[in-house]
């Protein structure tokens, strides 16, 4: 029986960084999630107007508002993390996706595929988190 498996496109760091089928692959990813995250926001404001309804006991309707708390800042972090991804598309189209913004220097493929929002390399993502907790520890 012939292998006719399609081999999906991973990028590595054997190719020319971001070249154009990496920026492909990431503008996919990305767009992928932030419509995975409109659907489920839009998921979520049905079930909020489904539970508007008068709940007659006390218990019963302190439940729903707290769950309705909970989902509203769900929904605060989503809509922040749309931000993120359409920042990460602009720099997609302006060229400069995937490259850090404190050193200029490539971020590392594994880095962009686990977290393709990154704007710092590792090295600069861990200075700056150990700056905040100096600061924080004042």
């Amino acid at each position: 029986m012939p292998s006719d498996k399609v081999k999906i496109y991973r990028p590595t760091d054997k190719e020319p960084f971001m070249n154009e089928r990496q920026r492909d692959y990431f503008r996919k990813r990305l767009l992928s999630w932030k419509e995975d995250i409109l659907k489920e926001a839009k998921e979520t404001l049905q079930h909020l107007q489904d539970e508007n309804q008068n709940h007659p006991d006390l218990a019963d309707r302190a439940s729903s508002e707290t769950d309705r708390a909970i989902e509203l800042r769900a929904r605060d972090r989503q809509r922040k993390l749309i931000a993120k991804i359409d920042d990460a598309l602009a720099r997609i189209d302006d060229g400069t996706y995937g490259f850090c913004e404190e050193t200029g220097e490539p971020i590392a493929i594994k880095r962009l595929e686990a977290r393709p929002i990154a704007t710092l390399s590792v090295e600069a993502q861990e200075r700056h988190e150990r700056r905040e907790r100096v600061y924080r520890d004042d």
